[in-house]
């Protein structure tokens, strides 16, 4: 997840294919952070991930000659989008994933569009809530109590409050959502945009790791977690912000936002293809509810069977 950048355009084919191979990218995070947490602690995951794709990152930058920022509001900038975007929400889904299902975690995660919508209509402007995007809240809010159950509220479900963690995660993309609609008027390059907030998550994870999980006294992770971990950091982190930024400056924030849809049935099939996790009969129900909702908010598909109605109600008058 990522700052919004306002441009709006038409979806092609080729943004599309940009879309499903972000859907992999963001869907894959989940798999490789099941293989991970077998065999290393939370916050050294999210430090090795954000450590390894703010190298990369810079790496591109210096490539592609993208400018430095040299005030010291914009950096101030990147270090609360670095927290809100990547340190809260990477920590809570990784340690969330510690005790729930690949699968079960990126349905939660998809929540974030729904609370997008509320905090957006509160601090933003021109992005305020219509009884459209309220019907759509309100439909991704039944999904997401459906696929937790009612034990969430009675403390009898060992995996609650994991499951918490992850809407927490969800709701700390949405409000750095919000926050990042200033890089617009301060003319940051998108790529330094996502470079600088990885960034400066990694000087706080790293040296917290280092604190909380001493991760230097641990025993040496096989290979698979380091191929996890690499992949983490390097595809699902470093390329995924590319290709996200392609997609806004291509087609919008409102467009990008379909990849929710997407993410959630990737990380499921990975989950059950590779790591046997399962789903029980209610997950899959909250998960076709919360995307209802986002069709709901996203607006094209109530609208277009509204043309369509109409359409057949002119048709049988003449």
């Amino acid at each position: 997840m990522a700052p919004n950048i306002q441009s709006q355009g038409s979806m092609t084919p080729g943004t599309w294919g940009l879309l499903v191979t972000l859907s992999l990218l963001w869907g894959g995070a989940f798999f490789f952070v099941g293989v991970a947490v077998k065999s290393l602690p939370p916050l050294t995951i999210v430090a090795l991930r954000l450590g390894l794709a703010a190298s990369a990152l810079w790496c591109v930058c210096l490539l592609r000659g993208v400018t430095l920022p040299r005030s010291p509001a914009i950096w101030r900038a990147f270090l609360v989008m670095g927290v809100f975007n990547n340190a809260i929400p990477f920590s809570l889904i990784v340690w969330g994933q510690s005790q729930i299902a690949s699968g079960l975690a990126s349905i939660l995660n998809a929540t974030t569009p729904l609370f997008t919508v509320v905090l957006a209509g509160i601090f933003l402007a021109d992005e305020r809530v219509t009884g459209l995007k309220l019907s759509g809240v309100f439909v991704g809010l039944v999904g997401t109590v459906v696929m937790i159950g009612p034990a969430v509220l009675t403390g009898r479900e060992a995996s609650a409050l994991a499951q918490l963690a992850i809407l927490g995660a969800a709701l700390s993309y949405a409000s750095a959502a919000v926050f990042g609609r200033r890089f617009r008027d301060l003319g940051v390059h998108p790529l330094m945009t996502a470079t600088g907030q990885v960034t400066m998550s990694s000087l706080i994870l790293v040296p917290l790791a280092l604190l909380v999980d001493r991760p230097f006294t641990l025993d040496l992770p096989p290979a698979e977690v380091w191929l996890a971990i690499l992949a983490l950091a390097l595809l699902s982190t470093a390329l995924a912000y590319i290709l996200y930024f392609r997609i806004l400056s291509l087609a919008g924030a409102t467009s990008v936002q379909l990849v929710t849809f997407l993410v959630p049935v990737t990380a499921i099939l990975l989950g059950a293809l590779v790591l046997g996790e399962r789903l029980a009969p209610q997950h899959f129900a909250g998960m076709g509810l919360i995307a209802l909702g986002l069709a709901v908010i996203d607006g094209r598909l109530p609208r277009h069977i509204l043309a369509l109605w109409r359409s057949r109600i002119v048709g049988k008058t003449f």
